[in-house]
């Protein structure tokens, strides 16, 4: 049940930081949810070896890289936050950031963009982000409108498609671009020599349907694609910093992809046979994952089920 509600939670920030201009200011930044009393939010860091932290807070996971000169830092959560996780990251190193890499353009992932712009870090993202950023997103599930976000926000080296490397004081973070998973827009991160995965939200390890963003170019093919991509980059020993949820395995990754893989085969039929969506919710194709992966939360389940239909109307 906790779980499930983390989840929920989760799912309900973003909505609401996107939805919601910041009061008193241009609508260019993701409003905090009002509902969330950011004093009591902790920042967790967590030590994965050589010099790499994952950080729990609210929002997305944020991980932490420590070169001789400086840092390389992925993901920055929720910008009322932001003062918090500069202090936890203080407690590990007193070095300056020199790169922030967004993951995607969701507010619980890119909210403190600005507050770290302003220290002197980076901002790396696919070009897509930044495009999505700077024009404002609308949700496909939910109809939340995120406005456009202000141009410290913005990332400023960009990339459109392959990988590259980033590096900071001799610690190097490959970076590759997943077409269409979660949005069109994601990059995952890994650091070869920490053996540390960075996956941004085309997987969670709450054991729940993650939301894949069709509006904005997500795919479950996509997401079958990147994860099957963590299947060979991924070793037994390999720690995976998640989109939400605790610290993963390369088990956790297989159950993810089995479990999209099951997901796009069904519904795919059904697609294929001219099912609306409508028909193919009532033929519930997915009640036995739902059991599990909803943990019978009937809106969850309802919407990967529209989800993975609404991408294969992509072309």
């Amino acid at each position: 049940m906790r779980v499930a509600l983390a989840l929920a939670t989760s799912l309900a920030l973003a909505a609401a930081a996107a939805a919601q201009p910041q009061p008193g200011t241009p609508a260019l930044l993701p409003a905090p949810p009002p509902f969330v009393d950011w004093d009591k939010v902790q920042i967790k860091p967590t030590s994965l070896g050589n010099d790499t932290y994952m950080l729990e807070g609210q929002g997305g996971n944020i991980t932490v890289a420590v070169g001789t000169d400086a840092i390389i830092m992925i993901d920055s959560q929720f910008a009322p936050l932001s003062d918090k996780i500069k202090t936890a990251i203080k407690t590990i190193s007193p070095l300056p950031i020199r790169y922030l890499v967004n993951t995607h353009f969701h507010g619980d992932h890119t909210g403190g963009n600005d507050n770290f712009a302003k220290d002197g870090a980076t901002i790396v993202a696919h070009d897509n982000i930044r495009v999505r950023l700077a024009a404002g997103t609308k949700a496909g599930l939910t109809g939340a409108i995120a406005p456009p976000r202000a141009a410290e926000a913005l990332p400023k080296q960009t990339y459109t498609g392959g990988s590259f490397a980033l590096e900071a004081g001799g610690r190097k973070a490959q970076l590759t671009y997943a077409a269409n998973a979660h949005t069109d827009g994601d990059t995952w991160v890994y650091f070869n020599d920490a053996n540390v995965l960075c996956t941004g939200d085309t997987m969670n390890n709450l054991k729940r349907y993650q939301n894949i963003d069709y509006a904005n170019g997500g795919d479950v093919r996509g997401m079958i694609r990147v994860t099957a991509s963590y299947l060979k980059v991924a070793n037994d020993t390999t720690k995976v910093v998640v989109g939400h949820g605790p610290l993963a395995s390369r088990a956790d990754i297989q159950e993810f992809h089995d479990m999209l893989v099951t997901s796009a085969e069904r519904i795919k039929k059904l697609f294929d046979e001219g099912k609306t969506e409508q028909e193919v919710l009532d033929a519930k194709p997915l009640a036995d994952l739902d059991a599990k992966w909803a943990a019978n939360n009937t809106s969850l389940a309802i919407g990967h089920t529209r989800n993975v239909y609404n991408s294969f109307k992509r072309l």
